[in-house]
């Protein structure tokens, strides 16, 4: 090649190049314009009435064009929804909600929280599963599928609004309470609910992490979530949660999820642990009772006979402290004897209940009871001193000595009841002094330990 001609060559190209370059000032290049086109044109039915056409029980194949807009209010970002892609018809005030089964994870990346969709669901699956209305594949095993993610195109596209698609920003639908949400209607919708905290339960005595762990692998994990209302439900949370090593939050606050049902039992899900804001102060839905005649003494015998049946549960000379759960003991009568009780049968539980007694330990040397048990199925009571306890106040952070040893609490009988019988002496050593409490403590579970336990003849002497 000519030198000469391939020197001209280049700098000819040199200099088109500084010529474009100095068209454009300083870093103000021009954005190229988004190509973004709506694979299916219009809708020709709203999501309510499409989600009207599945059967009480088994599915439908749509066999036409039935197209409508929805928006996704689920994530799978952290991992607590897996394969399926919970949507909404409208991003405020919605009035339906649906599920979709995909066989693809990562759904968050194409659809996003707040992501306007639109579906043809011709070819696909509507019916309820397991509890939920659900759209899905074709399959020989389910009765609603997953769609393969090879298909999803086919059925599910973006909407675009002339920049990329059109994400909303979704004002959840706000309940008055946690039984409100426990509705048909709200399946598959993005709610939040006020004045919520996690149970007792869940951060007493040991504040629990949003799942469980075993041999450090994560495991589906349900907590509980109480409103000011008593209502309680499930917070379902998935193994693979990113954020499932978080301790649960302690405080009260609202709460914002995704309603769900599996078969007949409610599940709420959220996206993240932001979803929940409990920067409030927690409300004991079982407050502490009693407690308003408190006397410190070294000498007293309490025997129950001048408390009242019409008030079952309040003591003024003692504390009566649910702290987990929201069983108390009760006053209770037995061949003209009365006596304090508790159990666990027939709850749900857990429950842990302390039963708080003044002493002046300085003055006092000795303490007795009496104690009867009732269908015996494990240890459900522990015996306590402590010095730092105030009365009504939190009796979680008090310093307990356990001094259950010195006592003999029957292990039978296994079915009825025993009889109340003297649990034996504690010699209150010289060292303890100053005033502080006896605690008789219920730890018992509906599911688990549902022992009766009775007390009775409460006994400090000098």
């Amino acid at each position: 090649m000519n030198i000469k001609k391939y020197l001209s060559i280049v700098t000819g190209a040199a200099f088109a190049a500084i010529s474009l370059t100095s068209c454009v000032q300083k870093d103000e290049w021009e954005t190229p314009p988004v190509n973004c086109n709506n694979k299916f044109a219009a809708t020709t039915m709203t999501m309510a009435a499409f989600k009207a056409q599945a059967p009480a029980s088994g599915y439908i194949l749509i066999t036409n064009d039935q197209i409508f807009d929805g928006y996704v209010v689920s994530s799978d970002e952290n991992g607590n929804f897996y394969k399926t892609i919970s949507f909404q018809d409208k991003a405020e005030n919605p009035t339906v909600g649906l599920q979709m089964e995909v066989d693809k994870s990562s759904n968050y990346a194409d659809f996003p929280v707040g992501a306007h969709i639109r579906i043809n669901a011709k070819g696909l699956r509507l019916g309820l599963d397991r509890g939920t209305v659900k759209i899905g594949s074709v399959d020989p095993t389910f009765s609603i599928g997953r769609i393969p993610a090879s298909l999803l195109s086919r059925y599910v596209s973006g909407v675009c609004n002339g920049n990329g698609l059109e994400v909303a920003a979704l004002k959840p639908l706000e309940l008055a309470n946690l039984n409100v949400a426990k509705n048909e209607q709200y399946i598959n919708m993005l709610v939040k609910v006020p004045n919520v905290q996690f149970s007792s339960g869940d951060i007493l005595p040991v504040n629990k992490t949003f799942i469980d762990y075993v041999a450090g692998a994560g495991t589906d994990t349900d907590r509980t979530l109480e409103d000011a209302s008593g209502n309680n439900v499930v917070l379902r949370n998935s193994g693979f949660f990113s954020e499932g090593s978080k301790l649960l939050p302690k405080g009260n606050g609202d709460a914002t999820f995704v309603v769900s049902r599996y078969n007949s039992s409610w599940q709420m899900l959220i996206r993240k642990t932001s979803d929940l804001n409990f920067a409030g102060t927690r409300v004991d839905s079982a407050p502490p009772k009693g407690g308003t005649a408190i006397a410190f003494s070294g000498s007293f015998l309490e025997n129950f006979e001048s408390y009242s049946p019409t008030n079952l549960e309040v003591y003024p000379k003692y504390v009566n402290d649910a702290l987990v759960g929201n069983r108390y003991w009760q006053l209770k009568t037995f061949s003209n004897n009365k006596y304090i009780q508790l159990g666990a049968n027939s709850g749900s539980g857990p429950y842990v209940t302390y039963f708080a007694v003044p002493v002046d330990f300085t003055a006092a040397s000795t303490l007795k009871f009496d104690v009867n048990v009732g269908f015996w199925n494990g240890n459900a009571l522990k015996v306590y001193y402590t010095t730092n306890y105030t009365a009504l106040g939190d009796i979680s952070a008090a310093t307990k000595t356990d001094i259950t040893s010195f006592f003999t609490i029957p292990t039978a009988p296994l079915s009825g009841y025993g009889t109340l019988t003297p649990a034996g002496t504690y010699n209150i050593p010289a060292s303890l002094t100053g005033n502080g409490y006896i605690l008789f403590e219920y730890t018992g579970n509906g599911s688990g330990v549902t022992t009766t336990l009775q007390l009775d003849n409460i006994q400090v002497q000098p």
